[in-house]
């Protein structure tokens, strides 16, 4: 059992603290079954270890099985040696970090780097978190380049199913829960189908409990949709930024920082895989407070039941969609 003072602190003593295949995989099976390893298939306790091949067969079902199997890392060649320095760096690199930067630091394909990332974003996804009573600061947001700078072809696929006033852009939301003395800010984001969408009643719901305050600003196209919260609005097209605790500035803080990541880092991020970006994003936005172990433990024990083949990951065989 590796000891919790002796895991990496920094990038540079992960590299060579999981350069040994044995320590990497003693690693992930202690964060994966703390209790004893467990097959994945029957859930029969205590498999055989074969030490050659650093794989267990099941005494019930009989079935060999890795430490890879069932999460993001199933069906991959690539060592743990590759993976885990991998999940590192983008937990950690406060603007990501993209797919040559990534394939030039491991030794591998441009095509691999960018497989690996979008699992390891998969794993970076929290569908929700502990609702209480708070301050929700809401606001939209929307990407996208010009359609009349776009080939012909991808101006088809992009503008197909929009309306006049989102033409070429991807809209999306987030909600920022003001943060306490004893805990940091949260936000929730979402890529919206329907850049029209009134999402802003789901997204306090899943947030806040009913009674709390919900500020946002004069343009938002929350309608009516926040009823049973106090709806406080700021008006920016008057240049009112801050009147009293009434501010957007929080969630327009994450959207800063999630446009400097897709514009300094991925340049170029297509609207069909603009939720996966926002999930690394969110992920960051919500450890910014935890150390660099604790941002990348959380990651590896959120692998498990993750799956994603490269077919999913282009949409292979699905219409264009922006969620």
């Amino acid at each position: 059992m590796i000891k919790q003072h002796a895991y990496p602190q920094s990038l540079s003593e992960a590299i060579r603290f999981f350069a040994d295949p044995d320590v990497a995989l003693a690693f992930i099976v202690q964060l994966r079954w703390p209790n004893g390893v467990i097959c994945p298939r029957c859930e029969a306790e205590k498999p055989s270890y074969l030490t050659t091949r650093r794989i267990w067969k099941c005494r019930s079902c009989r079935k060999q099985f890795s430490v890879k199997v069932g999460t993001i890392f199933e069906d991959s060649a690539l060592g743990l040696d590759k993976w885990l320095p991998a999940l590192w760096m983008l937990a950690n690199c406060r603007n990501g970090i993209s797919s040559y930067e990534l394939g030039r630091h491991l030794h591998v394909t441009q095509k691999t780097a960018w497989f690996m990332l979008g699992r390891i974003r998969l794993a970076m996804h929290t569908k929700s978190f502990e609702k209480r009573q708070g301050t929700l600061e809401i606001d939209e947001a929307f990407f996208g380049g010009l359609a009349q700078n776009m080939h012909a072809a991808k101006r088809r696929r992009v503008l197909r199913g929009t309306k006049a006033g989102a033409i070429g852009k991807a809209g999306a939301v987030a909600a920022v829960r003001r943060g306490t003395e004893s805990e940091a800010s949260k936000v929730l984001a979402y890529v919206l189908r329907d850049p029209f969408a009134k999402p802003h009643g789901r997204m306090a719901r899943e947030t806040v409990l009913p009674g709390s305050k919900v500020y946002t600003d004069s343009a938002t196209l929350a309608s009516d949709s926040l009823s049973g919260y106090i709806r406080k609005m700021i008006n920016h097209s008057a240049k009112q930024y801050v009147r009293g605790d009434v501010h957007t500035n929080s969630v327009e803080n994450f959207w800063s920082n999630v446009k400097r990541m897709l514009k300094g880092t991925y340049i170029s991020v297509d609207p069909i895989h603009l939720f996966r970006y926002l999930n690394e994003a969110v992920y960051r936005f919500n450890v910014r407070k935890d150390s660099e172990r604790d941002r990348f433990s959380a990651v590896v024990r959120n692998i498990v039941g993750k799956r994603l083949t490269y077919a999913e990951l282009i949409n292979a065989g699905m219409p264009p969609a922006t969620t």
